[in-house]
Parts: structure tokens; sequence; C-alpha cells
């Protein structure tokens, strides 16, 4: 029992693992999911006003560059304030070490009988987590922290700014490359399908039932781009 408290086994390391990727997977296509809706919305509501192909070229790619830019920021800036609480809560957990480390073993101990040991397991368990890294062992149990993997803001940044152009590029191509008239009805179609795709495999991905995800995605792009198309139309009559 005391090896299991110590050190992870391989397959709660391989599940670990296994869980940060499934996690960046799905962010990665709800990223996707992101630039697919906010630059079909963008790109049909100007089709609805204009079929000149600059003009749609150029609103797309602002969209683009804007939402992908806007992404990457938002995921820095949310990624680095977690960060900054870790570091901030192992900071505190050292101090804590340092000046009351008797105090620090009791509460290490209480956590490990907290979570299922007996009163003589936790204490030896304790006692030897202690003298082998007494803050990877207060880190992991008391804060559920990794010292050795803090998580990444650059990471996180690229990795929204890459989905959110993936996602993006596809309306974008869709409303330039056909001819005019076909033109919208290939946007839509393409978008539909492929809300489709990243709707069930976010739901996949989350170990949840498909359908609900899936109409939840289609339903929420029909929407946007129904809106800013009837909304692009009202103003192209209106001479705006």
């Amino acid at each position: 029992m005391l090896g299991s408290v110590t050190e992870p086994t391989h397959d709660e390391a391989h599940g670990a693992a296994l869980g940060s990727r499934l996690n960046w997977l799905r962010a990665a296509v709800l990223g996707a999911n992101d630039g697919i809706v906010s630059t079909a919305g963008l790109v049909v509501g100007v089709a609805g006003a204009t079929d000149d192909r600059s003009a749609l070229l150029t609103a797309g790619l602002a969209g683009l560059l804007a939402g992908s830019m806007s992404m990457a920021a938002g995921e820095y800036v949310s990624v680095s304030t977690q960060r900054d609480s870790e570091k901030a809560a192992l900071a505190l957990e050292t101090r804590e070490l340092h000046e009351q480390p008797d105090a620090e073993l009791v509460e290490l101990t209480q956590l490990l009988e907290d979570r299922g040991l007996s009163r003589e397991v936790a204490v030896e368990a304790a006692r030897q987590l202690t003298e082998r890294d007494a803050l990877r062992a207060h880190a992991r149990v008391e804060l559920g922290i990794d010292p050795d993997a803090l998580t990444n803001p650059w990471h996180a940044a690229w990795a929204s700014f890459l989905a959110f152009t993936v996602g993006a590029l596809l309306p974008l191509l869709a409303i330039v490359l056909p001819p005019a008239d076909w033109r919208l009805p290939v946007t839509v179609l393409s978008v539909l399908a492929t809300l489709v795709l990243t709707g069930w495999s976010s739901a996949r991905l989350g170990a949840a039932r498909p359908g609900r995800a899936v109409l939840r995605n289609v339903g929420g792009g029909a929407l946007a781009m129904g809106v800013t198309y009837a909304v692009g139309s009202l103003l192209s009559a209106a001479g705006v």
C-alpha cells in the first residue's frame, strides 16, 4: 500500500498522460469550432450585402486574424494567471515547510488519512514522502499541483491560435473560391457539415452523447449565419 502512495503506478501515469492529451485535443476541437462559426457568420453576413470577392476575402481575413489573435491572447492571459497562482501556492508551501516542518508533517499525515489510509500507514507514508521530497509531496497531495508540469501559457496560446485559424479557413475558402452563384450554398453546407463533425468529436472526447451536442453545434452555427445574412441583406437593401 505504501508504494501506491509514494509513486504512481504505470497505469495511473498512463491515464494522467492520456487525460492531458484528451483535454488538449478537446480544446483544439472547440477552438476550431469557434473559428468556423465566427468566420462563417462574418463572411455570410458580408455576402448578404455584396457578392464582391475582394470584399468577402478582406472581411474573412480580418475575422480570421482578429479572432485567432484574440483567442491566443485570451488563452495566454488565462493560463498565465493560473500558472502565477500555482507558483504562488508552491512558494507559500515552501515557506511553510521551512518555518513549521512539524506542523506540515502532521497536515500531510491527516491528508493521507482523509484519502483512506490507516493512521499507522499514513504516518509512515507522510514521513517517507517528506524525506524524499517534502515540497513535491505537499504539492501533489495538498494542492493537486505537479511542480514539474506547470501549465505553459505559450503552448496554450499557440494551440488556440492554430486551432482557430484552421477552423476559420474553411468558411473563408468556401466563400471566395466557388463562382458567385454557388458561394452561399457551398459555404453554408460545408460549415454545417463540419459543425456536425466538431460537435460529434467534442462530445466523444468528453464521453458524452453526441446527438445533443451535434444539434446544439449545428443549430448555433445555422442561427449565426442566418442572423448575419439577414442583417447584411437589410443593410444592402437600405443602401448602407
